[in-house]
Formats: structure tokens, C-alpha cells, sequence
């Protein structure tokens, strides 16, 4: 499976099969707190990471990085959760949603959402408010590991987020994760199907097996 194939699948799953088939393959993957602007927005690719930092003696800046994203690739923001300051606004939702950027995930916030909702660019964060982040953060690291809403997020990692949210999947574990999830998936498609044919629920999914679908295999 080839990364067109990856992305195309993920698009088809939820974010709710995903994270029943990482439980069952024991990997924490699910960002606690980061949810879209607009329940509508979807996004799923790979991720280019980014961490910022309190300024200190040495200021620093916001950066430039936008300019170096790919079509299709997650920005992936890690601003410690602060709420007080954003490190993204008007200009970067422009750049991005020209340049074909496939979202915007940040463990904070976000400004100036009037452009995000007019471009329909789909970001995922803790909220939004509209104090700058210049002079107050800074940019710290380019394509290192990054902490989003408690999961560890490497550059080229996969997301996929929908409106309950988002997930982050390792690389390395992307066709795994996959695979279950869309056997779960097919699992609750014909366990909602014999209901609809007059089937108990209870009985619906004890012939699916559904109370173990995301347990744990040893």
C-alpha cells in the first residue's frame, strides 16, 4: 500500500473506528482536547511538526515555515496547550489554503477564525482567542517529536481528524492500525444491519463479537 492508498483509507474510516482498533493494538493515539473549529472539518495526512517555546532573554520569532509545507501534509503545532497566545492566524490559514496544505492541528489556539471558516481550511486545536503570540512564544524546533493533547507526534506520522476529533498513528504502524479498523468498522456495519432487519441488538452483537472489538490482543 503506497502513501495515496494510506491517506484514501484513512479518509474512509472514522475517527472513532481508528481509535478502537489503537486500543486493541495498544497504541495511545487519541489527542485528548483537540477538536475542530467546525465539526465539519475533516483532514488526514501526514504530519510536519513544529514545538514553540516562552520567549526568554533571546526573543526569537513565530517563524517562516509555511513556505516549506507540502501540498497535503498536517501542520502540526506543539504550543504546551497554552490558551494565553497564538502561533496561528489570518496570514498562515491564507498561505496554507493557497498552497493546498492539508490542515492545521495545534495543542493551543488559533486566531482570527472568520478566514479559517471563509476558506474552509480545516484546523483542529483547544480554541481560539485573539492575543498574538509574538514576543511571547517562539519557535523552538522543525521536524522533531512533538506532545499533541498527550500523544507523542513524529514528523511523517499519520492524522486523521473528523468531527470527535483527532488521532495521531506512528508511521510505522499506519497498515496495522488499518487493518483493524476497518474490520471493526465492517464488524459495527453488519451488526447495524441485522438491527435494521429486525435483529436485538444484544444479540447483533454477541454474533459480531462487538464487546471485545477494541480489546486488548496479547
Amino acid at each position: 500500500m503506497n502513501d495515496a492508498d494510506r491517506i484514501h483509507a484513512l479518509q474512509e474510516l472514522s475517527t472513532t473506528h481508528l481509535s478502537d482498533a489503537m486500543d486493541r493494538l495498544g497504541i495511545p493515539g487519541q489527542c485528548y482536547g483537540i477538536m475542530p473549529l467546525d465539526r465539519s472539518f475533516r483532514l488526514a495526512g501526514r504530519a510536519f511538526t513544529l514545538r514553540y517555546g516562552p520567549v526568554g532573554q533571546d526573543p526569537g520569532s513565530v517563524g517562516d515555515f509555511i513556505d516549506d509545507v507540502g501540498p497535503g501534509q498536517i501542520v502540526v503545532i506543539d504550543n504546551s496547550g497554552r490558551t494565553d497566545a497564538t502561533i496561528w492566524g489570518d496570514l498562515l490559514t491564507s498561505t496554507a489554503a493557497r498552497r493546498g496544505v492539508g490542515g492545521t492541528v495545534i495543542d493551543g489556539v488559533c486566531r482570527d477564525t472568520d478566514r479559517i471558516h471563509e476558506l474552509r481550511y480545516p484546523v483542529y486545536s483547544r480554541g481560539h482567542w485573539m492575543r498574538t503570540g509574538k514576543d511571547r512564544v517562539r519557535l523552538e524546533s522543525i521536524g522533531t517529536p512533538v506532545s499533541i493533547g498527550g500523544v507523542r507526534v513524529e514528523q511523517d506520522d499519520f492524522l486523521r481528524g473528523d468531527g470527535d476529533g483527532l488521532v495521531a498513528i506512528p508511521a510505522a504502524r499506519i497498515d496495522e492500525v488499518l487493518e483493524a479498523a476497518f474490520e471493526i468498522h465492517t464488524a459495527e456495519e453488519r451488526i447495524r444491519a441485522l438491527v435494521e432487519a429486525g435483529s436485538g441488538l444484544r444479540e447483533a452483537r454477541a454474533q459480531h463479537g462487538y464487546h471485545k472489538l477494541q480489546t486488548r490482543k496479547r
